[in-house]
């Protein structure tokens, strides 16, 4: 069974940055100086490389298939466990290196990994729109959903951390900005909310 020209490249271009996801994710665990950074690390690793590997498999025997890869699982918040507003937030500032023994903070880790599942999550997105083969493409769907899950999973972390702050805008303009759209009108009559 071949592989069309354009999934071939995106799987290549996938399998790339899952390898450097997977390494840079190591580097940054082994580094992780707070222990629920270092788990949470630790824990991404683990279900990043059983995605890799199932792709991997499939791409050289379409063996990995039927094996599907359970999607990773955020943590379970609700919204009064987001905190919202911006509380002094920090200035932000580009580190230059420091030589091969320089470390990273637990912030920059967070913020470092928390890039790597975003944009692991579009590129997957991405890839799995181009793709013929169902299992490729399905492949690159859970990919994408798991590597949103792992950002979010950061980003909550971040949050309780108070390094991810989220700016609010007043109520009534939020309000009032959202409220501008109505439901569709559906056969049997209006709805009301």
């Amino acid at each position: 069974m071949p592989f069309g020209a354009r999934e071939t490249l995106e799987a290549h271009e996938i399998l790339t940055e899952k390898k450097n996801a997977i390494e840079q994710l190591s580097f940054y665990a082994a580094q992780a100086q707070a222990p629920e950074l270092r788990s949470i690390l630790e824990n991404q690793l683990g279900s990043m490389k059983s995605g890799y590997n199932q792709m991997v498999g499939y791409t050289h025997d379409y063996s990995a298939a039927q094996a599907g890869v359970p999607t990773y699982q955020p943590p379970q918040l609700s919204p009064e466990h987001i905190r919202y507003g911006l509380r002094h937030p920090a200035d932000q500032q580009v580190q230059l290196g420091g030589g091969s023994a320089a470390l990273f903070s637990d912030g920059q880790i967070a913020s470092y990994a928390l890039t790597c599942h975003k944009n692991g999550a579009k590129n997957q997105m991405n890839a799995a729109l181009e793709c013929a083969d169902p299992n490729v493409r399905q492949m690159m769907i859970d990919g994408s959903l798991s590597c949103a899950n792992q950002a979010y999973e950061l980003f909550a972390y971040m949050n309780r951390q108070g390094s991810y702050q989220i700016p609010t805008m007043h109520d009534h303009t939020a309000k009032t900005y959202l409220h501008l759209y109505h439901p569709v009108q559906q056969e049997g009559g209006p709805i009301h909310y």
